[in-house]
């Protein structure tokens, strides 16, 4: 039998890897799709393609590079509720800049599943507002 837990906290890692690498494929091989984020303004984004949640990367990549930043840590992942097929996993992150500085910490959190044998984020929620939102989703009516 397999640990959904670790899974779950695999998955995530190698996202991060992919976003803190600016590896868009490898940050989508980590999601599944429609994506959804509550933004930390409240606003429900939906990804419906993983070409939808790409369209904006590189814009996104210059925003982060405008901001100072350098990659993201997570200072804390904890699964907080399990299932065989669904983990979520509440983070406290921190956005890094070049002298080793923290300048931008908010607590999240991601909602994986398994679906099609493959655990990835179907869910995010998050209480990051800053320069890199992204502008390349549809929302909820």
């Amino acid at each position: 039998m397999t640990d959904p837990i670790k899974e779950a906290k695999e998955s995530y890692k190698l996202w991060l890897i992919g976003f803190n690498s600016r590896d868009r494929e490898a940050m989508v091989a980590q999601m599944h799709f429609p994506h959804l984020r509550l933004s930390g303004t409240n606003q429900i984004q939906v990804w419906n393609t993983a070409e939808e949640f790409t369209s904006n990367f590189n814009g996104q990549t210059q925003k982060l590079k405008e901001e100072g930043w350098v990659r993201t840590e997570s200072n804390f992942v904890q699964a907080i509720q399990s299932n065989p097929e669904k983990v979520h996993l509440t983070m406290v992150q921190s956005r890094i800049h070049i002298d080793e500085s923290e300048y931008n910490t908010f607590q999240t959190l991601w909602l994986f599943i398994r679906e099609n044998g493959r655990w990835g984020v179907k869910f995010r929620s998050s209480f990051l507002v800053n320069a890199t939102e992204n502008s390349n989703f549809s929302t909820l009516g």
